[in-house]
């Protein structure tokens, strides 16, 4: 396990002591630094030693655990996420017991970092391995790491629970829940050798950031009261749009007309926008800005409409991510790492609103926060996956490159003219929309050749 993986491992444990440390936050009527720290200190010391004891004991079953390492890892770590969204959206409150004496903050320690106890054992498994010493000598690394995450967020904890309420409880183990999921189905996707490509950082981050906007986006639950206004909404509409173009166009179909493949692109570009005409067909779903509905009639209800609505758009930027990195590790023309970062970096930054037009309005139709935040972040979760397949397959079956980025650009184009121009029109005219539009596809533009140079 790189530096990477164990990040993501730290701060999805912390979630658990996060959430606890903000019914600390709640429940207290005066916080100063002090509690604080000792929240920070209790939580973070038990999570740091729980994956140690949990290691040393994994050492006296190393032979029998080798065997099955990857399965081992990938259990341990679903049933902790499982486990935490489980408890994210049950309706029961988490019992805390008011004060910050050493029994009771014993207790709540134990309590949150029990898990960590089998995330030990799979450093056994999966070895800590970022610097050049000994697997013991990583693990403590890994678990001072660990440590210190869960610090930071309980201490920033506390404070939240006091100042912004319980409303974030929720989100936080959600979102914490996602990432070991993450975590266990990749070290079982390695052992299987399918996803060697993950073992470069640069590309896990790729491909996980257009996933980071989402969440993000689905995050505004927790902090939007009022619905959001409509000037607002065109020019968040008119972002999404704008940026979707210049990637489709300048980052995914230029670099193809420019290498004079004029029949792949064309040919591409056709069978993506036929593919998303069949997809927006075939599916039931609902577009929330024109309020219409479109594909079979179902007896779907009106969240899960939604959802589908945002996994049809997501569905051709995974494959747009997936493409792009796939041209990066085969080495393909002027695909470098600085390229596909700028393509990536637009799609998250347009996926934030579109994780927030989930959410939101699921909260406005009577839904809790954290189950509208769920929704939003479900329904970004078809990308990183299908990125993945994506990288997979090119990276198998290097010619079809061309093929896979033009009909990802012909996807792309099919939504932007078929909902997201459409959405920028106002009831009243207005060209907040398309000023908007006009702005991030520049800057887009811009951003795509300066990496080139």
């Amino acid at each position: 396990m790189g530096i990477i993986g164990l990040i993501l491992l730290a701060v999805g444990l912390s979630m658990d002591a996060f959430a606890v440390s903000i019914c600390k936050g709640l429940e207290t009527k005066r916080i100063t630094i002090k509690e604080c720290l000792l929240c920070g200190i209790w939580f973070g010391g038990f999570q740091g030693l729980m994956p140690l004891l949990g290691y040393l004991l994994g050492t006296g079953f190393e032979t029998v655990i080798n065997r099955i390492a990857p399965w081992l890892a990938f259990a341990l770590l679903a049933i902790i996420g499982i486990n935490m969204l489980r408890e994210a959206f049950s309706k029961e409150e988490e019992e805390t017991k008011p004060g910050f004496n050493a029994k009771t903050m014993f207790l709540m320690a134990v309590a949150t970092s029990i898990d960590a106890l089998a995330v030990g054992i799979t450093f056994v498994a999966v070895p800590v391995d970022v610097l050049p010493a000994s697997p013991f000598i990583n693990t403590l690394f890994g678990c001072a790491l660990i440590t210190a995450v869960t610090f930071v967020f309980s201490t920033v904890g506390v404070r939240i629970g006091y100042v912004f309420g319980a409303r974030y409880r929720s989100g936080a183990e959600a979102a914490g829940g996602f990432v070991l999921l993450f975590i266990g189905l990749k070290i079982l996707l390695e052992h299987f050798g399918v996803i060697d490509f993950m073992s470069n950082g640069d590309v896990l981050f790729g491909l996980l950031i257009p996933f980071a906007g989402t969440v993000v986006g689905s995050a505004c639950v927790f902090v939007i009261n009022d619905k959001v206004k409509e000037g607002i909404k065109l020019i968040l509409s008119g972002m999404a749009g704008g940026i979707m173009m210049a990637c489709s166009m300048w980052a995914l179909l230029y670099p193809q007309v420019q290498a004079g493949r004029i029949n792949v692109t064309a040919l591409g570009f056709i069978a993506g926008v036929a593919f998303q005409y069949l997809l927006d067909k075939a599916v039931p779903h609902t577009h929330v800005f024109l309020r219409a509905e479109e594909g079979p009639q179902t007896k779907l209800g009106y969240s899960g409409k939604v959802v589908l609505s945002e996994i049809i758009h997501h569905i051709p930027e995974g494959m747009a991510v997936g493409a792009v990195y796939a041209g990066f590790l085969i080495g393909t023309g002027d695909m470098t790492l600085a390229v596909a970062l700028a393509l990536t970096l637009g799609i998250a930054l347009q996926n934030v609103p579109e994780g927030a037009f989930v959410s939101a309005p699921l909260h406005f139709r009577g839904h809790e926060r954290g189950k509208s935040f769920l929704m939003g972040v479900i329904s970004g979760v078809v990308e990183p996956l299908l990125g993945i397949a994506t990288v997979i397959v090119v990276c198998a079956l290097p010619d079809i490159l061309p093929f896979v980025m033009t009909f990802a650009g012909g996807a792309m184009t099919f939504l932007v003219i078929e909902e997201t121009i459409p959405s920028m029109i106002a009831e009243k005219h207005s060209d907040k929309g398309t000023l908007s539009f006009a702005v991030f596809f520049t800057l887009m533009m811009v951003l795509t050749f300066a990496t080139r140079s």
